[in-house]
């Protein structure tokens, strides 16, 4: 149940980071929009999950440095992987430039850490 939950907060922020993010872009089509955001949602997940921890810890040394703040930077690298992968499989999410993706994964972290305390899952998307 709390994938689901994630599954949904994704989707919820990647949602408002579409919105309110110039630079990035979602071809709303009118049959199957919905599952297909919530595929892109998906993706990001599987993304955060598997490839994030280990950009992690090669970047150990540079987030130390940076005080975390270079975290904001493999952030951003996961929304223009998962618009990578968007393209490839023709869903729909188109990531402008690497300055799109740095606000997008902003937004998207915020909206996230709102949404999992106001449900209560216990899981920050940072």
């Amino acid at each position: 149940m709390d994938r689901i939950v994630q599954l949904l907060i994704n989707a919820a922020a990647l949602f408002a980071a579409v919105f309110v993010v110039p630079g990035l872009d979602f071809a709303f089509e009118p049959e199957n929009a919905w599952l297909k955001f919530l595929l892109v949602a998906a993706i990001f997940g599987l993304v955060n999950t598997f490839v994030r921890p280990i950009l992690r810890i090669l970047t150990l040394p540079i987030t130390i440095m940076t005080l975390g703040l270079f975290l904001i930077v493999i952030n951003a690298l996961m929304l223009l992987l998962t618009g990578a992968i968007s393209n490839e499989l023709a869903l729909g999410l188109t990531v402008a430039d690497f300055f799109a993706a740095l606000l997008g994964a902003i937004v998207v972290s915020i909206v996230g850490m709102l949404l999992s305390m106001v449900v209560g899952t216990g899981r920050l998307v940072l």
